[in-house]
């Protein structure tokens, strides 16, 4: 029988490579777009992150979703700090969340308000996404922009806390597995798995609109 980690993984496999091969992070990664898209698109993961870390002292105390709350894996200071390389001091003056970037962080809020174990499925899908593909975002920045490595402009997406991320990233998947649910409940949790998923893919259609390739 499959660990719950598995589980998760296998059944948001297609909806994690939709978001993956989108067509804004496809353009963008191929150095059809400019820094302008890729700032915007650090905007929107501003509020992504605002609805994850802004609960995570209430959360830490809980039973479910407490041991997943990691100081080490925190992004909010990092994004603010790419936000002003980006956008100026006063980048906060001109931040605004797409209506897709709504729906994604007021979900999370949601989950964490009234449903722990449905904020773990959106901490996973976010988090351990960062520490892997997050890196080829950060490579391709740093070529296509000329951002110092790991410094201002990308440092979101570098973990100074986290010496080897693939033992982290063991250590959160046996947290997984060791979540109290039972399995009515961890069914529960893949299927908003896959919700979080689908409403990152919406950012991204979002994006891909307000930035379309040009012919």
């Amino acid at each position: 029988m499959d660990s719950f980690s598995t589980l998760i993984r296998t059944a948001s496999q297609e909806l994690h490579a939709e978001a993956n091969t989108s067509t804004f992070m496809s353009d963008l990664l191929g150095g059809g777009l400019g820094v302008e898209a890729y700032a915007r698109y650090t905007e929107q993961l501003w509020f992504v992150y605002d609805a994850l870390e802004s609960v995570a002292e209430r959360l830490a105390a809980d039973p479910v979703a407490g041991p997943f709350i990691r100081p080490e894996l925190m992004r909010l200071a990092a994004l603010e700090r790419d936000l002003a390389h980006l956008r100026g001091a006063d980048w906060r003056s001109t931040l605004s969340a797409l209506p897709a970037t709504r729906v994604y962080a007021d979900r999370i809020a949601q989950c964490a308000r009234v449903w722990p174990a449905g904020y773990i499925a959106h901490h996973y899908t976010r988090y351990l996404g960062d520490l892997s593909g997050g890196q080829i975002v950060r490579d391709r920045a740093e070529k296509a922009w000329g951002f110092a490595k790991k410094g201002d402009g990308v440092r979101f997406y570098v973990f100074e806390q986290i010496a080897n991320p693939a033992a982290f990233k063991r250590e959160y998947r046996d947290l997984l597995d060791a979540v109290r649910a039972d399995d009515l409940e961890r069914q529960r949790i893949v299927a908003e798995c896959k919700r979080a998923f689908t409403l990152n893919t919406a950012v991204f259609r979002a994006l891909s609109e307000e930035f379309p390739l040009s012919a």
